[in-house]
């Protein structure tokens, strides 16, 4: 009897001191999350899914852990629900969550949101992508990388997925005749296409500007503009130089700020639109834009490669930014290139930006009415545009083209 105690004890002392190799890499990855977690840089941390047996043996690690760096623990045997992660990947697992006091309570609030929802039948479509979003935020995820895991686990598509071929600004004049003369002329911008009401210019890439009569295109004239136009360059002196040479009015003149995030000037264009002359310097705010930027070729004007565009910034100016944010990120899924407080950069497609800006602080300021349309030329602009009908959450939104939270027109 005691020899079959022994045999049975050398067992379990074998097996223990597998588990714990085995355990060696969950420890290691949830001691850098654990980190994470005191430092803020994660409201919650998520160990690897284990069976309950391995979760006891694991317990004293996690126990030493939590300790280590000062936070909670709580062992789930039912982790939420929701679109982050694939059905049914911790079935029959249990986790660890390690998170300080108050992520803690928005996890147990989270949950029983969604215990409730279920139990009514109502945890299905935009509100379970509303609440996977949450759990998304609470583990630390960036917007990014929550519609990334959206997409591989439910039917969430941005616009990346439809093939983001162009992106054109449209403005509207009473004399097209002499706006064309002035952007093909003094800017020296490629006409490359036009018909009797309209104009279409490349600024750069796959950036363009289009001009269109505002006789026949249901607006009166009288509309405020509400946006802006940055044009990027890396020749500042010689296109202040070159404007007030053709006598074209500055509204901003030249501003130069070394050690800034950026340098600048504003003109204006025969019909009052505003066009931001602009280069981007390193700094913190410029983390993400600058290496983009680096990536684009010039393209010289009819002026010569003394006079070159790398790509352009549209400035659209609202009157509550976090809408136009969310809208932005979360139902567009484009990326912020670019973060200036009042002031939001987002790559659209190349060479082409968005900029959103808070209407009280900007050069324009918000309308309800606006002189001014986006159109995204998309490999495939049916499907997303029905892909948008089937998944907006508020349909008043939708019409035959598409407005987004500040009530700026997008064509597709």
């Amino acid at each position: 009897m005691k020899k079959l105690n022994l045999s049975c004890l050398f067992l379990l002392l074998f097996l223990i001191s597998c588990t714990e190799r085995e355990f060696s890499k969950e420890s290691g990855q949830i001691e850098s999350f654990a980190e994470m977690v005191k430092a803020g840089v994660k409201p919650i941390a998520l160990s690897p899914p284990l069976t309950q047996a391995e979760m006891d043996l694991f317990m004293p690690e996690v126990e030493r852990i939590s300790g280590k760096y000062g936070i909670s623990f709580l062992r789930e045997a039912e982790l939420i629900e929701t679109d982050l992660f694939p059905a049914g990947v911790v079935k029959d697992r249990e986790v660890i969550l390690f998170f300080k006091e108050a992520a803690g309570k928005a996890y147990q609030d989270l949950k029983s949101e969604i215990e409730s929802l279920k139990a009514d039948g109502n945890y299905s479509g935009s509100k379970r992508r509303e609440l996977s979003r949450r759990f998304g935020r609470l583990l630390g995820y960036p917007v990014e990388y929550i519609n990334e895991l959206l997409a591989e686990n439910s039917g969430f598509r941005d616009l990346e997925d439809f093939g983001v071929q162009a992106l054109e600004v449209r403005w509207f004049y009473r004399d097209l005749g002499k706006a064309k003369e002035f952007y093909q002329n003094i800017l020296g911008l490629d006409l490359v296409e036009e018909t009797d009401n309209t104009a279409k210019f490349q600024i750069a890439g796959d950036s363009f500007l289009v001009l269109q009569d505002l006789k026949g295109s249901g607006y009166s004239g009288s509309e405020p503009k509400s946006v802006a136009l940055a044009l990027l360059t890396d020749q500042l002196e010689e296109w202040n130089t070159h404007l007030q040479e053709q006598k074209v009015t500055i509204k901003y003149p030249l501003k130069q700020n070394p050690g800034g995030p950026h340098d600048g000037f504003v003109a204006v264009d025969p019909e009052g639109y505003l066009l931001e002359f602009e280069t981007f310097f390193q700094h913190p705010e410029n983390e993400v834009l600058m290496p983009e930027l680096a990536e684009l070729q010039p393209k010289s004007t009819e002026h010569g490669d003394q006079l070159q565009f790398k790509g352009s910034v549209v400035w659209l100016y609202y009157k509550d930014m976090l809408p136009a944010e969310i809208f932005v990120e979360e139902s567009l899924g484009l990326t912020k290139s670019a973060d200036q407080g009042w002031a939001k950069v987002y790559k659209f497609s190349k060479n082409g930006y968005f900029g959103l800006v808070d209407g009280l602080r900007g050069m324009n300021s918000f309308s309800p009415e606006k002189l001014v349309e986006v159109a995204i030329d998309l490999k495939n602009p049916g499907p997303w545009e029905n892909y948008l009908k089937a998944n907006a959450t508020d349909t008043t939104r939708l019409t035959n083209t598409f407005k987004d939270a500040g009530g700026y027109l997008f064509r597709f």
